[in-house]
């Protein structure tokens, strides 16, 4: 394979500054030619893959899910392939993909794996590739500070989340798919695209990255405890089959709120409701294992 790889590394990211000269020499150890450009946040990323695109065959990104998204408009532009380092709290979008969380078995992942195209959802034209979602994850996202998942780790999900769960409160929303139309009171409205969120949860039990259709579940809950015994079954995708839970799954899906409502893709608070969605198939190339 042609090893000339831009290497980009977010050193905010929880293991990402004191991992960076690990990083580069694995890399360096199975042959690759690196340009390691640095950028003082991720979301500067997109201007760093225009700048090199012609210099390189791929672009291996170290950071957590995040990261990944402030990098994906610009992969799917130039159609370079992706390398993935999980250096952050969460790694979603690794631990779908099945990459190990050990740098010298994921730099091996891009020598010796294969690529494979995934898809990625679209939210009012920001991709993401997890889960975009609105409701309870945006209040977890916006108290989700840097301080805390450096702290806690991904244990940082779960006490957040419990706090956010106690303090919900049920709102009106309209799903419209193209055959159509709910009216729901819910505390969350999660739309996945890959197949784990928030640290581990499964979107739905046969979620997948690469079947060409989105999954969604709304929470229809109507007390703060109804929620607690859905937390196991959510490891697996199975709360879907709860009573209170609604699942959906669609290529294209419309969310309309009575005030806009901030939505969170991969972990960022990108846009806000009227919502479209829509799922683009095989959009990306990753470096898969084998």
């Amino acid at each position: 394979m042609n090893r000339r790889a831009l290497l980009l590394v977010n050193r905010q990211s929880r293991q990402g500054q004191k991992r960076l000269s690990e990083v580069m020499s694995c890399l360096v150890e199975q042959g690759f030619e690196l340009i390691a450009a640095s950028a003082e946040n991720p979301q500067h990323f997109s201007d760093v893959i225009r700048r090199y695109q012609h210099q390189v065959d791929l672009v291996i990104v170290g950071g957590g899910d995040g990261t990944l998204n402030a990098a994906v408009d610009t992969l799917v532009e130039t159609n370079l392939p992706l390398g993935i380092l999980p250096l952050g709290t969460a790694n979603d979008l690794a631990r779908t993909l099945k990459i190990p969380n050990s740098l010298p078995e994921a730099t091996k992942v891009i020598v010796n794996g294969k690529v494979q195209r995934v898809d990625l959802g679209e939210v009012n034209g920001k991709y993401f590739f997890n889960v975009a979602s609105l409701g309870m994850s945006v209040k977890i996202t916006q108290r989700l500070t840097k301080e805390v998942k450096r702290r806690w780790g991904v244990f940082a999900y779960a006490f957040t989340a419990l706090k956010v769960i106690w303090e919900s409160r049920p709102f009106s929303a309209e799903i419209r798919l193209p055959d159509q139309s709910i009216k729901v009171k819910t505390v969350q409205i999660a739309i996945g695209n890959g197949r784990y969120y928030g640290g581990g949860m499964a979107v739905a039990p046969d979620a997948m990255i690469d079947d060409q259709r989105l999954d969604l579940y709304s929470l229809e809950i109507r007390h703060w405890w109804e929620i607690i015994p859905l937390l196991p079954r959510m490891r697996q995708g199975r709360h879907i089959n709860a009573r209170n839970v609604r699942a959906l799954q669609a290529q294209e899906i419309e969310i309309y709120t009575r005030k806009p409502r901030p939505i969170n893709t991969d972990g960022e608070i990108t846009t806000y409701t009227p919502a479209y969605f829509r799922v683009i198939p095989k959009a990306v190339a990753v470096f898969v294992p084998r």
